[in-house]
């Protein structure tokens, strides 16, 4: 991206053109800016709607530029279609977004007298088109001569978004657990997993020279893709009851060990995840192995001399979460091994996974687009709010003597996004960065007079702000600031002064304009939306639980139906997470029942993570523990839920309490076997068949019983809800 926007600016400047290249690098910014992750074709369509579209906004723009009221209206006109296209997705969304900064960034081009008026607009406009053929060239080429560069990139950015996960978990295990602070550093590590892992399957599963397995390199990214689900799965089911664990083990350092071991388990995939995007080998060195039979060591040899009837239950959660452990720790293995692209081991690849079910489709038709037209739609709201804030910035511009009021209504276009907490986000990482950067731009220019010198600077900072746009919009505008002060500097030879008061005044009007816009046109606070998302991660999880219990009541188990109902419950958790936490960004007067809402969030994270469990067991045990006696504590927990969906639905329901007891029989069955290791135990028997069974059907039923007792809290919750949103 940031060779693709530099090249032609530094090119063109060798020849006496400087203006033209930089004309020329804005088309490739604007291309550049639809070129995310996605199948081949995908990214040919968006690049070639984007060309297009630049080129036809700069030359709409270029004409009306010269009369304020056609202007005007051009800019409401083009400011709400290309916010509406965002409906059809982000990839059209970045169409929308880089059809706004062309027309902005023309809107104060000179093309000379009137004579010359209209061939300096069609040059302009074809400049920018030029720009975004050759961009679209350049990634093209690339992407021909490394056709798995971008997916192995983004795989080593899932990786480790799950070795990011991992170690937030890692803190449950730490001494004086904050859980609150914890659980919401977890949910928020979730959310990053799961879009990286949604990045990665678009791109995987939509590109068919990948899933047909036409090479050894595409079979093993499927694999590791694969894998790496499997293991976010994995991490998940070792949720445990941490507050008993503590309880049990704060007296010794049994549980610190514990969280070194994950900890040390983050690190390699991190290496992993860097060795898949270089392409090159990940060496597995034994240390993990070590580590792990050092741990396990550890542990029966505490365990045997701490172990009494009173903690039993304790150790055996800990003989759980060592063994999840060690499986956790093959997995990495086995991605070592992926990583050196052996044909034998892509070979593994199953052929009849059905890829398609497990991506979504956009439409493009005018249907969706004029449904949308309606204050129903967010995506409608947010087109409101653009439109009338650029024409507030544009008439301000007009009516107020600013030297660059252009700039006005490039912050309001960059800043102003769909969600109150992502523009106030962005409004103070725009002030910031340019203030810092201005004052940056400031010493360059005192400093240094010489021009070639200046000239390099201002390259260096091209590169810098291009390659932080899409990692840290905050050191991206840093830069960007001091860099559009040095080019006006060398185009123009003007006062320096004068621009930066301009770029400091025009960002600050623009990010006022941006913040009163979000708050009083049309605003879409979370708590009206949060409840659709509530509904939907309890939904998914319904679902999920039916498939997996299923299993355990004897239904068989099917893989790819299990992996479906796992991806739904895992997206709509990490859809729900992310909307409590941009409604925590918001006012504080616009968070009702932050609190409950957390709560509800948390145990839903909690139901996934036993479902997940539940998942782990159904293939080795299933078979061998299923039964149906198992179905009462099923239909206790479905009902709870049900009654939950209900009320967050606002429907009538009957809140008494279930009347449907759990199954005694299997409560009576772990007490038994408890019972009996208990005395084994105390007769100083280790290795015997009931550790087995009572360490592998207590784990299916604990199971069961924690999420029969999170489906009673849920109610609960959701009843808390109610009422709360019935005495306001």
């Amino acid at each position: 991206m940031t060779a693709g926007i530099v090249l032609p600016a530094v090119v063109l400047s060798y020849f006496g053109l400087l203006p033209v290249g930089v004309v020329v690098s804005l088309g490739a910014m604007c291309v550049s800016l639809t070129d995310t992750l996605g199948p081949i074709h995908h990214r040919i369509n968006g690049m070639e709607a984007c060309c297009a579209s630049a080129f036809f906004v700069a030359l709409l723009t270029g004409f009306a530029a010269p009369y304020p009221i056609a202007m005007g209206l051009l800019i409401m006109g083009i400011c709400f279609f290309f916010s509406m296209i965002s409906v059809y997705g982000s990839r059209a969304s970045s169409i929308g977004t880089s059809a706004l900064l062309v027309m902005v960034l023309s809107i104060d081009s000179h093309h000379g007298n009137s004579a010359h008026a209209a061939l300096g607009v069609l040059l302009n406009a074809s400049y920018i088109l030029a720009g975004g053929i050759w961009y679209m060239g350049m990634s093209l080429l690339l992407y021909r001569v490394r056709p798995y560069k971008l997916a192995q990139q983004a795989l080593g950015d899932c990786i480790a978004s799950v070795s990011e996960y991992m170690r937030a978990r890692a803190k449950f295990y730490g001494k004086e657990v904050d859980y609150e602070a914890t659980y919401q550093s977890v949910l928020q590590q979730q959310i990053i997993a799961q879009q990286k892992q949604n990045d990665v399957r678009e791109l995987l599963f939509k590109t068919r020279s990948i899933v047909k397995e036409s090479t050894d390199t595409g079979r093993t990214l499927v694999m590791i893709f694969r894998d790496t689900i499997d293991l976010f799965e994995r991490t998940m089911t070792s949720y445990q009851n941490y507050e008993a664990l503590h309880n049990y083990f704060d007296s010794s350092d049994i549980l610190y060990r514990y969280q070194l071991l994950i900890l040390d388990i983050s690190r390699e995939l991190d290496e992993i995840g860097i060795a898949v995007k270089s392409a090159a080998v990940s060496e597995d060195d034994g240390a993990l192995q070590k580590h792990l039979a050092s741990l396990q060591q550890y542990f029966t040899e505490y365990r045997d001399a701490n172990r009494t009837p009173e903690n039993l239950e304790g150790f055996i959660s800990l003989r759980n979460i060592l063994d999840g452990l060690e499986d956790i720790i093959g997995r990495v293995q086995t991605l070592h091994l992926y990583t050196t692209y052996n044909v034998k081991s892509s070979k593994n690849n199953p052929s009849d996974v059905e890829y398609e079910k497990f991506i979504t489709h956009t439409v493009i038709d005018a249907k969706l687009f004029k449904d949308n037209l309606s204050l129903q739609s967010n995506t409608f709201r947010h087109a409101i709010r653009v439109s009338i804030a650029t024409i507030c910035g544009y008439i301000i511009s007009k009516f107020f003597p600013l030297g660059h009021g252009y700039w006005i209504l490039l912050t309001i276009t960059v800043i102003l996004k769909p969600a109150y907490s992502l523009t106030k986000k962005r409004n103070y990482d725009r002030l910031l960065g340019t203030i810092a950067g201005a004052l940056f731009g400031l010493v360059i220019l005192y400093f240094i007079k010489d021009k070639n010198t200046l000239f390099i600077l201002m390259l260096v900072l091209m590169i810098i702000t291009y390659s932080l746009f899409r990692i840290n919009y905050l050191a991206s505008v840093l830069f960007m600031t001091p860099y559009i002060m040095l080019l006006f500097h060398l185009l123009f030879s003007g006062n320096t002064h004068d621009i930066l008061i301009d770029r400091v005044t025009d960002t600050a009007i623009g990010s006022g304009i941006a913040f009163l816009a979000n708050f009083f046109l049309v605003p879409a606070w979370e708590k009206g939306q949060i409840k659709n998302y509530m509904f939907q991660a309890l939904d998914a999880n319904i679902n999920y639980f039916k498939n997996i219990a299923g299993v355990f009541t004897g239904n068989s188990f099917v893989p790819t139906e299990y992996k479906l109902k796992r991806k739904a419950a895992f997206v709509s958790l990490a859809n729900l997470s992310d909307a409590f936490n941009r409604m925590l960004l918001e006012p504080k007067n616009k968070q009702i029942n932050a609190k409950p809402i957390f709560q509800f969030v948390t145990l839903n994270h909690m139901l996934t993570s036993h479902i997940a469990t539940l998942g782990y067991y159904a293939e080795p045990l299933a078979k061998k523990y299923s039964s149906p006696e198992f179905q009462s504590i099923v239909n206790t927990a479905l009902r709870q839920f049900e009654q939950a969906e209900q009320i967050l639905l606002n429907e009538p329901v009957k809140t008494e309490p279930v009347t449907e007891e759990r199954n005694k029989n299997i409560d009576k069955k772990v007490n038994d076997l408890l019972e009996k290791r208990k005395t084994e135990v105390q007769n100083g028997q280790t290795e015997t068949e009931t550790r087995k069974t009572l360490s592998e059907y207590k784990s299916i039923s604990d199971q069961f019983n924690f999420i029969s007792q999170i489906a009673e809290d849920i109610k609960k919750v959701a009843l808390l809800l109610a009422d709360t949103e019935t005495r306001v």
